[in-house]
């Protein structure tokens, strides 16, 4: 009976082994056709691995990972999205994401995330955008942004190039709440702020990053490293350098919006 039983485990294993395999697949990818693919095909806990080169288009993603079991797309800063107009990488409604390491450039705008949870962008390099460089968007909520370099953003020239945009204007809809973005270069030649909290945000941080305004030009009130319209947020342990008003302002565009920020430790260079 034991001999049984253990036959029996043993068989279970074996049986479960192969989908364990299949649910953590890797898929190495080398033209722009393998990675749109790749992104439609992925499935929770699979690693979408971007060989070095430049892939031409634009990249957009729907599914989801989740909490155990997170998508990654990773390479080097060799592996280069190249954008001719819209965005570089959508993630639109998808989930529990992880991009690494890759280099986004061209078209509008270079990272957009919308109306997805727990996305990490970690190690990227955005620049040669028309608008913003990374953009957390109805009501993306628990993102992370770190450790990564975003400059030459904003080129339309309308004070609309953002390095980090966070929510959206107009209302208080979106609730893209509790973003971390942690341990960034941001500039120079960010066509506005470097960091955007938006009204109808909360609970975020913004802490370790390194600012440089140089490029600010005032359009569309873009004069400052970061603008907080946002609610309950702690900016803390930033440096900036070069700016044509403030380092850091708060405001309120919506009533009962722009309150309850803590500032500490940060400091010009």
């Amino acid at each position: 009976m034991i001999r049984s039983v253990l036959a029996g485990v043993l068989l279970a294993a074996s049986t479960l082994l192969p989908t364990q395999a299949q649910a953590q697949a890797v898929a190495d990818v080398s033209t722009s056709a393998e990675l749109k693919a790749a992104l439609t095909a992925a499935k929770p806990g699979d690693t979408i691995k971007l060989a070095d080169g430049t892939y031409t288009g634009n990249f957009k993603t729907t599914v989801d990972g989740t909490s155990s079991a997170p998508i990654t797309l990773t390479g080097s800063p060799n592996a280069v999205l190249q954008a001719g107009g819209g965005y570089g990488l959508h993630l639109d409604g998808a989930s529990y994401w992880n991009v690494k390491g890759i280099t986004v450039t061209g078209g509008q705008k270079g990272i957009m995330i919308d109306g997805a949870a727990h996305v990490t962008i970690d190690g990227v390099t955005v620049h040669g955008l028309d608008m913003e460089g990374v953009h957390f968007r109805n009501s993306s909520t628990y993102g992370v942004i770190k450790n990564s370099r975003i400059y030459d953003t904003g080129n339309d020239g309308r004070g609309m190039g953002e390095g980090v945009y966070v929510g959206s204007a107009g209302g208080t809809s979106d609730k893209s709440d509790h973003v971390q973005i942690l341990g960034n270069t941001i500039g120079p030649d960010v066509g506005g702020e470097a960091v955007d909290l938006k009204e109808g945000t909360t609970g975020g941080l913004v802490s370790g990053n390194r600012f440089d305004g140089r490029g600010l030009t005032g359009a569309n009130y873009d004069d400052s490293w970061i603008d907080v319209k946002g609610n309950n947020y702690v900016i803390e342990n930033n440096t900036g350098k070069n700016t044509t008003n403030n380092g850091y302002e708060t405001h309120t565009q919506q009533s009962g919006w722009g309150c309850g920020t803590v500032f500490r430790g940060t400091r010009p260079t």
